[in-house]
This record gives structure tokens, sequence and C-alpha cells, in this order.
């Protein structure tokens, strides 16, 4: 409960009120005002003490008031400077955004945009929740709370009629209101985000064993690269498979090197290997920086290929469709995708392409990602305990157990009849990486995930990147749900395989993938805790238990953050952090769901290219150093001539650009949803403490901090 500085019981007495019998006398031993104590004396001569001892306990007790009223102004003081200073906070957002003209109500291209009903009905919540504030303040200062436990709704006589008769029977007829016809089906509703709540908890707690389960068992893929032996000492590269290896960007200026460089370094005969650049830029000087890293390492000795395509359509997936249909692509057996910020290991490939080979029926190896920005603020951190989580536990435990999870778009090796069985690259959803790994699955064909298989990139440090990031994650799976539903109940295995897909697959498919993972998870966590919880605050007559806001999402939470054991400390923000960000999650996965039109943005998310050279010097051998600038001297005159003219018109745009400007602040942002809901939940604490609920009272004081803290855009890097 919140705190209380009830003094009555210092007054009391043996003989009943103040004043019935004598005080009892007490000894105040008082070090400083932050320390003191009180020992009550008893004794038989205690009745005897006179008015001197009754004066000298008055003065005492005085003393102890004293003292607590100085904790209660440096409890107050304390507050109102936190108030004063996130105020201050709130006014500089303003005035920066309001001078910048940029907030999540503008798009990228300056037209402002109509805002979302999710957005209208929040707002209309928060009204409707500081004018019952209001009242509820009121009612009890007036009493009527006191007097309407069991209310009957009836007129006052035209006798007894008068303003304040009337406002006690409007706020009667209320309160009959919301006890007869909005608690009951309130309770109805929470009691249903309740279930799915324990179901999805159950769900990770036995994902959260098996991975226990493997751990204890050492259980893990193996495959020996002996498997690339081609047995003959005269052509001993001949067992390695043809590898085409794929790196799509687009406009993506600072991390294009290190992912060029680190893909060129992988340990694989070079004659069996090709790297395809797939460059998507509308920028020409970004096309003309990445030409010329492709023709550097080109001269090098490494088979690499720029592809660019003038207009993009299908966004990623159009462009890995569009580099499959090269006649080159024919003879290559695997294919390697990485991301423009992704840098592989030199011994990927030896790492990955075993299990490929000692398994015909195995189409994906996946591949864990690492973080090399996951210590730079807040946010990268409770990133970092998410995407921990979903490695560690969710891809692995079901690679082990059902050869089957989403592919992550990139770390990854497919093998090419794979691709080619389940259709290839389909631009009909924003989540390409997940819909050929759904009809790879449909098909029949399995996949692996490599923990110990490690691959370095980034973290988006910015909220306004994860938030984007986020709603493509969360939209792109609903709109996939709705399109392949038919083929998951119509599905049948590849005619290369003997067996039929098993209907627990297609269960696990639609029920754990798809509905209780990617809709019932964003839904009910929205919905429970930033819709019901602060209602039950204005309709007393439903509630919540304590273990529902408490107990088990603090268990969940620990959970979460078993994989990553250094972001204990940061449990109880990331528990504050998942509940806001549902908000942007429930949003994605209504507009997937229903196909609006935001279901379809695609946002490159921007990365900062911290991992460019101390990281790569750290998986570059001397030995490839050393080849590499032996390559370069006796690289043709053709391409020395080519490199420079490249060089050269870089030089030539770079000197016609204009000055760059003094470097200003990155612009303020605020979110409207997250303000609203702030202000929603803070409302609805204040209610709670008319209630004198505790746990309901700080979980949503902290909430509403969390969104306010979110709205105004204080977590993370800001955003340029």
């Amino acid at each position: 409960m919140p705190p209380s500085f009830d003094l009555s019981e210092l007054f009391g007495s043996r003989g009943g009120a103040v004043g019935g019998g004598g005080g009892t006398p007490v000894v105040v031993k008082m070090e400083d005002p932050n320390n003191w104590s009180m020992v009550e004396i008893e004794g038989p001569n205690a009745a005897l003490h006179g008015d001197k001892d009754r004066g000298k306990n008055a003065k005492q007790l005085t003393w102890v008031l004293l003292l607590k009223a100085h904790r209660a102004v440096g409890c107050v003081a304390w507050m109102a400077q936190g108030i004063w200073a996130l105020l201050a906070a709130i006014k500089t957002r303003l005035v920066l955004s309001s001078r910048s003209g940029d907030s999540d109500s503008s798009s990228s291209s300056g037209k402002p945009q109509h805002k979302g009903k999710l957005h209208q009905f929040i707002r209309g919540f928060l009204a409707f929740a500081v004018v019952m504030l209001v009242v509820e303040v009121c009612a009890h200062i007036l009493g009527w709370h006191l007097r309407f436990n069991r209310p009957h709704f009836h007129l006052p006589s035209p006798k007894d009629l008068s303003l304040h008769s009337l406002l006690q029977t409007i706020y009667l007829g209320w309160v009959y209101v919301r006890a007869t016809f909005i608690a009951p089906p309130l309770q109805a509703l929470a009691d249903g985000c309740i279930v799915l709540f324990l179901i999805q908890s159950a769900d990770r707690v036995l994902l959260c064993l098996g991975c226990i389960w493997i751990k204890y068992k050492r259980i893990r893929p193996e495959a020996s690269v002996e498997l690339l032996d081609s047995g003959d000492p005269e052509l001993p590269y001949n067992g390695y498979p043809m590898v085409l290896c794929q790196i799509p960007m687009c406009n993506e200026r600072e991390v294009y090197e290190q992912s060029i460089s680190a893909v060129s370094q992988l340990d694989w005969p070079r004659d069996r290997i090709l790297v395809q650049v797939l460059d998507d830029s509308s920028d020409e000087e970004i096309q003309m920086l990445i030409k010329a890293e492709v023709l550097k390492w080109h001269q090098k000795g490494i088979r690499i290929v720029y592809r660019h395509r003038p207009i993009r359509t299908g966004y990623k997936a159009g462009n890995l469709k569009s580099a499959m249909t090269c006649d080159y692509v024919n003879d290559y057996e695997f294919v390697a995708i990485f991301d423009a910020d992704f840098q592989p290991r030199p011994d990927f490939l030896k790492r990955t392409i075993p299990h490929l080979k000692q398994d015909p029926k195995l189409a994906l190896v996946q591949a864990r990602w690492a973080f090399v920005n996951k210590d730079d603020n807040l946010l990268t951190r409770l990133q970092n305990v998410n995407l921990s989580f979903h490695f560690e536990v969710e891809q692995q435990v079901n690679g082990v157990f059902l050869n089957f999870f989403g592919f992550n778009g990139t770390a990854g090796v497919w093998r090419k009849t794979a691709l080619e069985d389940s259709g290839g690259w389909l631009e009909r959803t924003t989540v390409e990486d997940m819909d050929i790994a759904v009809r790879a699955h449909l098909r029949g064909w399995k996949f692996i995930f490599l923990n110990d298989v490690n691959v370095l990139c980034e973290l988006p440090e910015s909220y306004e990147a994860y938030r984007k990031q986020q709603h493509r994650w969360h939209s792109g799976p609903m709109q996939l749900f709705r399109l392949c539903l038919p083929d998951v109940v119509t599905a049948k295995a590849s005619i290369s395989f003997s067996f039929f897909i098993p209907l627990w697959r297609k269960a696990n498919l639609v029920f754990l993938f798809f509905l209780l993972r990617k809709l019932i998870l964003p839904f009910y966590s929205f919905t429970l805790f930033c819709i019901i919880l602060p209602m039950t605050m204005f309709v007393p007559e439903s509630h919540l238990p304590v273990w529902v806001i408490c107990y088990v999402p603090a268990l969940m939470s620990f959970l979460n953050v078993l994989p990553s054991p250094r972001s204990f400390p940061f449990i109880v923000p990331y528990l504050l952090f998942e509940n806001t960000m549902s908000v942007t999650k429930f949003n994605a996965m209504i507009s997937g769901l229903f196909q609006l039109s935001s279901a379809y943005e695609w946002v490159v998310t921007k990365k900062k290219g911290r991992a460019s050279e101390a990281d790569l010097s750290l998986v570059t051998p001397k030995e490839e150093l050393a080849e590499a600038q032996q390559l370069l001297r006796g690289s043709s005159d053709s391409q020395v001539e080519t490199l420079a003219k490249l060089q050269e018109q870089e030089q030539v745009a770079r000197s016609k650009a204009p000055a760059p400007s003094p470097q200003k602040k990155p612009k303020a942002r605020f979110y409207r949803k997250e303000l609203s809901l702030a202000f929603l939940l803070l409302t609805a604490a204040a209610r709670s403490l008319l209630s004198a609920q505790g746990v309901h009272f700080y979980f949503l004081l902290f909430q509403g901090i969390s969104f306010l803290v979110i709205g105004l855009d204080l977590i993370g890097e800001q955003k340029d």
C-alpha cells in the first residue's frame, strides 16, 4: 500500500481514547532526524506519574510528530523535484518538436497522416478516466461512496429535490450502471485475457524446460568437416560444394563495407564461392561507393559481382528473387544470405555446410546473431534480453524437437533445391523470410539451428528505428497467416519425400507458431495491462488478482533474462518496457490482420556501422591481409583504371557537394499513443489510491512513467 502517516496509535492509552486515563511514558532517543527510536516505559509505578510525567510525554510526542513531519516533507520535496524535472523535459520536447515539426503524426515525406482509430480510442478512454477521477474524488470527499454499498436506483421526491440530492442521485445511478452492466462483461473479458496469459506463460515455461533438457543432455547438431574431403590428394577441394553468398542492401552507407569485407574473407576455395552484392540503393553516391568496394575485392582475387535493380519492387524479397534468375546461379548448390550489417567469421561456411551435406532432407542451417553494441544504452540491453531468449530458447528448442522455426532472414544457409521446391521468394508480405520457411516446412523440409555459430551484427540504437522494425516484424506474420492458412490445411509433403505432413505439425504451425506467439501475445499484453487494468480502477466491481499483475509477469521476466545472466539488474525495466512496446505490437498485429495500409510499410532499419574496422581486424588473419596486398599489386591494368575512375568520380561528387552544415542536435520526437497511455495509467494510479490498492498503484505508477519515458523518446539514442 502507499505510505501512511497515521499517528493515531501514538495517542492511545491503557484506558481507551486520548484523555481517558493518563499517558504512557516513553523515551525518544534521537541521534539525527533520520535516526531515532522510541521506548515505552512500563512499571508498577506508572500510575503514580503526575502532571510532570504527562508534560514530558507530551514533549516527547511532539518530537515524534516533528520527525514524522520531517519525513513527510522530505518525501513530498523529492516527488515535487522529480515531477518538476519531468515537466521540464516535456516542455523541452514540445518546444523542439514544434520547431522541427517532427513527431509520430508526420510521415517522412512531411505530409500529415490521419490519427489512427487506436489513438482516438485511447484519447477517449483518457478523457473518461479524468472525468471519473474527478467524480470519485468528490464522492469520497462528500462520503457518498460509504452510503451506496448496495445501490438501488430511485429518483428523489420533488420535496427533496436539490442540487446536492440531484448529484447524489446521478452518482448513485452511475454506480448502479457500472455494477450491473459494465462490470460483468469487463470481468468476463479480463478472465478471458487471464486464460490466454496463462496459456502463453505455460508455453514459455515448456520452452525453458526444453532448453534445460538440451543443456543437460548436451544435445546439439554435429557434422564433421571431413565430409568436405574429396579423398583425392590431387584435387583436395572437389569435395567442397559450390556456394553462392548474397548480400542484399539498400542505401546502407554505414555498413556496406564491413559486410562485403567479412563475406569476401570466408575460408572457402575461391573457385567454389561467388559473392553477390545485391544493391537496391537509390542514392547514386552510395551505388558508386559500393561498386568501388566490390571492385577492390575483385582485384584481390575474390569472385564477387555487383547487381543493381533500377526499379525496387518487392523490397528485399524482390531483390533476392531477381538475383536467383541469373543463369550462373544454376551452378551453385547452396545459398548463404547476409544482411548488410552482418559479419560472418571466416569459418562460417565450414561449420554450416557439412550439416547440409550430411542430411539431404535438410533445407536450412540458421546461425545465431551476436551483437557488437548490446551494452551501448538501455534500449540495446533490453533488445539483447529479448533476442537472447529468442535464439537460445525458442529457436534452439524448436530446431531440436520440431526441426522447424522461422528463418531470420540472414545468417543462414539454404539448399537451393529447397528454395526452388518451396516456390522461391515471394513478394506478398513484408516477412519474406518467414514466408519461405513456412512453405518449406509444409513441403517436408527440415531446419536446424546452430547456437554455437555466431554472426556479428548491430542492434538499432534509436527507439524510432526499433519501433519501425517491430512494426514490420509483427504486422508481416499476420499478413502471412491470412495468406497461408488454406495452404497449411491442405498441405502435403514434397514428392521427393515419402511421408505426409502430420496433423500435429499443422496444429503446431497454426496454434503455436501463428496464433499463440504472433497474435495472442500482443493482444492480451496490450488489452490486459493497458486497457482492462486501468478500467478496473474506475469499475471496482471487477478486478484483476495481484498474481496476474505482479507474480506471474515477474516469473516470466525472470525466465526471459535467464539466457543473458548479465542482464539480471535490468529485469524490472525489461518487464515495464515489454508492456510499453505492447501498444506498437498490438497496432502492427491489427494492421497486418486486417490488411491496413501501414502493414505494407518497409523501412530499412538504420545502423551506425559500429563494428566496421576494429571487429573485422580481429577476425582477419594476417596471412589473408598479406595475400590480399599481393593480389592487389598483381591486378590488371583495366581493373586499376576502372577503380581509379570510380575514385575520381567519388572525389568530384564530394567536391561538388555543399559544405556540411554545423552539426545539429537530434530532432526531438514524441509519440502520441505512448503519451496518452502514460497519462491514462497515471490517472488510474491516482484512482487506485482511493481504493487503497497497493500493488495496483505501484504497477500503474511505474508503468505510466515507463510510457512517459518512451513517449518523450528518452530511451536509446536520439535519431538524427
